[in-house]
């Protein structure tokens, strides 16, 4: 026996080789936090803006993604583009995924 050298011992036995049923309910866990901390927000948040997107008429006042505000004035179902207001004489036409938000009524002459 050396003194700074320790002496090797053979392994009595091999370690057993687990980790089967381990690795499956880690990757279930990190699947539920996926879907509960990512997928289902997003998904929340697309269903809500295709409810706005739906419920879009003539005279609503709205916000774009631009953040142009406006008055609807013309609503095309068949070709999804809606014609904004923007003030007297001045019109745009946006594709309704383009508006954010639906503004209450009065708010175009309250800025």
């Amino acid at each position: 026996m050396s003194l700074f050298i320790s002496t090797a011992h053979a392994a009595a036995a091999p370690a057993t080789a687990g980790g089967g049923m381990e690795m499956i309910i880690m990757l279930a866990v990190f699947g539920l936090v996926f879907f509960f901390m990512i997928y289902r927000p997003q998904a929340k948040r697309v269903k809500e803006h295709k409810g706005l997107m739906s419920s879009l008429g003539k005279g609503d006042e709205v916000l774009t993604q631009g953040g142009i505000v406006g008055k609807i004035v013309k609503v095309s179902d068949e070709k999804d583009f809606i014609v904004v207001s923007i003030s007297e004489g001045t019109e745009v036409t946006v594709q309704k995924s383009a508006i954010n938000a639906v503004l209450p009524k009065g708010t175009m002459k309250s800025l």
